[in-house]
């Protein structure tokens, strides 16, 4: 009686005709995130300019919001479980636009660390909350996947709405007016959700527990902060506190888990070879990709001398390729298979870093160009595809929990690969060879270089620019190297991981 009854309720959900119309509310947030994301990046030539942040200060504000952002998404996926995914998307989103402003009027480097930070904690509540709301709203497995797809080209079109948007306003207001834009879409997300988004949470969740937030969120902090500071000055005593107190929270984290009657956490998810595998390719792509992509919009503005419009144009291709990535990568692997999919995609992504490593200053944009389609395809049909493995392997009444360890995944990657492949950057870029008396700030960033430059004779001016512009394209292009080698890698383990998965409602073939 019981199994007819949820199986006329599944049926009855599916028909439901609002779903779509709630669905174009989630976008909304995943586009409210995205455009934050790419922005910041296009802004860093001003916010060195304006604040004068050293290069550690710099790194900092790159990647604090995902530092805190993946110490929190697994409490707030599971506090959305708990009180409800729309309470606390609605809730989030209020929060993000007015922490929004902190960011825009932020008059130093250290506000402007905290308001990043502040705006990680809002942050936190939105993405896993989206996702687990599609896996509620979308019962069909065909439907759901078009609906993740749909979610996932929205991300990537948030990241070419993101330049092209920040450029304008780049060139006609001050840097701070790029995360003022977050303000009419956080408007509209709050105002139409009210009325279109459905309510859903856990019927029997159980506490929400305390101590298991402090150790998760103190956990996150402390390993990815010492993995920063060992990759951009080495091991010290302050660094290895650090790693060792992550590390000691993290492992109490999980022993509380495993005991805890209703965990934030069900650490029997990874037990599944296809979550395990997806949560672990997601990551390592997000480590290769990132501190490529943070350090990217100073190449073509920098290096390249873009006006910041014409750098978010030149990054177009890459959301483009996600954007059509993403809508047939569920027919794509219901074809194929799961592992093929996200494989091809990472491997694809890989190989198009490895053509990043003969760029130079002068370098004509058709290689630049077609590098970015190829990153955006493979990116879009791997994230799309292991979206939907990690939705479809857990029960729905965890699909805030589960899209939670999606998306520290997602943000803890980001954060490694600023803080590892972004030092490689740094560290490089630091050791070029300067005119006799330049101040130590052009040695701190290509931003503080150029800085530097304006104040001086023209011929030690134009030498001072060529030596810092080559050491930071010798810089970017031995991190795409990595980049490579760490996608590729992320490729094989994905062949392996993903072996016999298969999405719900894919047809077997002879």
């Amino acid at each position: 009686m019981t199994s007819t009854l949820q199986s006329a309720s599944a049926n009855e959900a599916v028909k439901r005709p609002g779903r779509w119309l709630a669905l174009s509310v989630l976008v909304l947030a995943v586009l409210l995130v995205a455009v934050d994301a790419t922005v910041l990046g296009l802004a860093t030539p001003y916010i060195s300019e304006d604040l004068n942040p050293s290069g550690t200060q710099l790194l900092w504000i790159g990647d604090v919001y995902s530092f805190v952002i993946a110490g929190l998404l697994v409490s707030m996926g599971s506090l959305g479980d708990r009180i409800g995914r729309k309470r606390i998307l609605l809730v989030g989103a209020t929060a993000f636009g007015a922490v929004s402003v902190l960011n825009a009027y932020a008059t130093t480097p250290e506000l402007l660390i905290v308001a990043r930070a502040l705006l990680g904690v809002a942050g936190a509540t939105l993405m896993p909350a989206t996702l687990a709301l599609i896996r509620n709203l979308f019962h069909d497995p065909r439907e759901r996947s078009l609906a993740i797809g749909i979610w996932g080209a929205t991300a990537s079109a948030g990241t070419a709405v993101g330049p092209i948007a920040g450029g304008f306003l780049l060139e006609h207001f001050w840097w701070g007016s790029v995360f003022l834009i977050n303000l009419p879409v956080m408007a509209v997300l709050v105002l139409v959700g009210i009325k279109l988004l459905p309510e859903s949470k856990n019927a029997r969740p159980g506490p929400w527990d305390l101590l298991s937030v402090l150790l998760s969120l103190i956990g996150m902090i402390g390993a990815v902060y010492a993995i920063k500071e060992a990759a951009s000055h080495g091991f010290g005593w302050g660094t290895l506190a650090a790693g060792l107190l992550g590390a000691a929270a993290l492992y109490g984290f999980v022993r509380r888990q495993l005991t805890l009657p209703a965990p934030l956490l069900d650490m029997r998810l990874f037990r599944n070879r296809g979550f395990s595998g997806a949560v672990l390719a997601d990551l390592l792509t997000i480590l290769g990709l990132s501190g490529l992509v943070f350090f990217l919009s100073q190449f073509l503005q920098l290096v390249q001398g873009r006006r910041p419009f014409e750098a978010g144009l030149a990054e177009l291709p890459a959301a483009l390729g996600a954007v059509a990535a993403g809508l047939v990568a569920g027919r794509a692997a219901r074809r194929f298979s799961v592992r093929a999919v996200v494989a091809g995609g990472l491997a694809a992504v890989g190989l198009a870093l490895g053509a990043l490593t003969l760029l130079g200053q002068n370098t004509g944009y058709p290689l630049l160009g077609a590098a970015l389609l190829v990153v955006g395809v493979g990116a879009g049909f791997s994230f799309t595809v292991t979206a939907d493995v990690i939705l479809a392997s857990v029960p729905k009444e965890q699909a805030g929990a589960a899209s939670a360890v999606s998306e520290t995944a997602y943000e803890l990657g980001a954060a490694l690969g600023i803080a590892l492949l972004g030092s490689i950057v740094t560290g490089v870029y630091r050791g070029f060879a300067a005119p006799a008396g330049t101040p130590e700030a052009a040695h701190e960033s290509l931003g503080g270089a150029v800085e530097v430059a304006a104040g001086l004779p023209a011929h030690t001016s134009g030498a001072l620019l060529d030596a810092a512009r080559q050491s930071f394209v010798d810089g970017l292009t031995l991190a795409s190297g990595v980049g490579a080698v760490v996608l590729l890698a992320a490729a094989v383990a994905a062949w392996f991981l993903l072996r016999g998965q298969k999405l719900e409602g894919a047809v077997e073939h002879p």
